[in-house]
């Protein structure tokens, strides 16, 4: 049975707006996604007291939400995507292009109920933010060798010397990335544990590093669910959900 003193929220995040849903009631506000309507949206949800919020992670949109209902006490956790989308296809909220929106999160929120996360540290932010900048460069530098494929003699050049200063990019964000995983005690044991498993090496390392800091202080169980890999029970989630 749904405990209805209880309230969900599901935060769906882009670049310029900020659009929740609160459940049960499936009422629904937007916000614009800057200083001022965060400020804004804090105020409102501060007035519900919920019980947690949710929202996707979307590479770094999120992060001025979070660090402001963080900085506030409220309960907000920024959950994996695909863990969401699998849920709400799991109960048939979902089909396979749908796009997630405000009301799949709430519903997401109020039925699986993620753990919070204490809020990354400064230095974490900054190795997750080289480890994106990093995914960015490697992706640019796969399209422009694609382009130079077809690229006509009059391009070519062009082309190529974009590679190479992308290239050399690629090469400072590794070092940086080196330096500030050999800079912490903490992660350079962390980092020489994950990279004595089988195919994992320095960029993978560096990725869990950033994304999952809990790593060594929770549950094997625990680090699935915050991933994303524990099996749910579907029965379990319609039943809190008030299905």
């Amino acid at each position: 049975m749904v405990n209805t003193t209880e309230s969900f929220v599901g935060i769906d995040v882009s670049k310029d707006e900020l659009e929740i849903c609160v459940r049960p009631t499936n009422k629904s506000l937007t916000f614009a996604n800057t200083e001022d309507g965060i400020a804004l949206m804090v105020d409102h949800l501060k007035t519900l007291s919920p019980s947690l919020i949710v929202l996707e992670a979307t590479g770094g949109y999120e992060m001025a939400a979070v660090n402001a209902l963080a900085s506030k006490g409220l309960p907000v956790v920024a959950v994996n995507a695909r863990q969401i989308r699998d849920f709400a296809k799991s109960i048939g909220r979902l089909a396979k292009t749908d796009r997630i929106d405000a009301q799949v999160i709430a519903h997401f929120a109020q039925a699986v109920r993620p753990p919070l996360r204490p809020l990354k540290d400064e230095q974490t932010q900054r190795l997750e933010a080289l480890n994106t900048r990093r995914r960015q460069l490697v992706k640019m530098i796969t399209a422009e060798q694609n382009r130079l494929h077809q690229a006509p003699k009059w391009t070519a050049k062009t082309i190529k010397s974009h590679i190479s200063w992308l290239n050399k990019e690629l090469k400072k964000i590794d070092k940086d990335i080196s330096n500030l995983i050999k800079g912490s005690p903490i992660w350079r044991e962390k980092d020489a544990i994950l990279q004595s498993f089988k195919g994992v090496g320095p960029i993978t390392s560096s990725k869990l590093l950033a994304s999952l800091p809990e790593l060594g202080t929770f549950s094997s169980r625990k680090i699935s669910a915050l991933v994303g890999v524990a099996p749910l029970n579907r029965d379990t989630c319609l039943q809190q959900a008030g299905w």
